[in-house]
């Protein structure tokens, strides 16, 4: 059975959203899905202080569980144009996988957000492609054929380099139903091309 990691960081819930969303169109696919976080880098004091949402029960992932996966689906949300400094510690700690070659060959493949509608969601999802290709790892969107990212009709995340959500400056807007279906959309894309690359 082709296995899907769905390894996300969400300071606010939006992101945890939408990697629940990844994991079930995954499993739509037939593949098995796991939904994990990466470690969380600032004090608990601070986050509390910053209303963190701290209740988030999927497991902490650890950088030598990647290998067992034959595609990752990566999400977090965009800080000044890029990832989510606790995103980009955990892969900096995937040092040994490169050195082996672990995740050679692998589907890998990121979604986002952003505060407002052009707050760097794209620039943060084509500034994650280059870790995945330095591991050797084959590279998938969210392709046009999902016809939802291509309409003006609503204020909505979503592009050729993957799925997205627009928290709104406050984080009171919450993942839209378009929003959650391309993430369902990314999620079963991916599985069916891993299943493909296992043969």
């Amino acid at each position: 059975m082709t296995k899907v990691l769905v390894l996300y960081y969400s300071a606010y819930g939006h992101i945890e959203t939408m990697a629940y969303a990844v994991a079930e169109g995954a499993k739509s696919s037939g593949a098995e899905a796991v939904v994990k976080r990466v470690p969380e880098t600032v004090s608990e004091d601070r986050a509390k202080a910053h209303h963190f949402k701290l209740d988030q029960p999927a497991p902490v992932a650890t950088p030598e569980e990647l290998a067992e996966y034959d595609a990752i689906i990566v999400g977090a949300g965009t800080r000044f144009g890029t990832v989510a400094s606790q995103m980009r510690s955990f892969w900096e700690h995937t040092g040994g996988l490169w050195m082996a070659g672990k995740l050679v060959g692998k589907i890998g493949s990121a979604f986002t957000s952003s505060g407002t509608q052009h707050g760097g969601q794209e620039s943060t999802l084509l500034g994650f492609i280059p870790t995945f290709l330095h591991h050797g790892m084959v590279v998938a969107g969210l392709p046009y054929s999902f016809s939802g990212q291509t309409g003006v009709e609503e204020v909505k995340g979503g592009s050729p380099y993957g799925a997205s959500t627009i928290a709104g400056g406050d984080g009171s807007r919450k993942p839209s139903v378009v929003e959650v279906e391309a993430a369902k959309f990314q999620g079963r894309h991916v599985a069916v091309l891993a299943a493909k690359l296992r043969g």
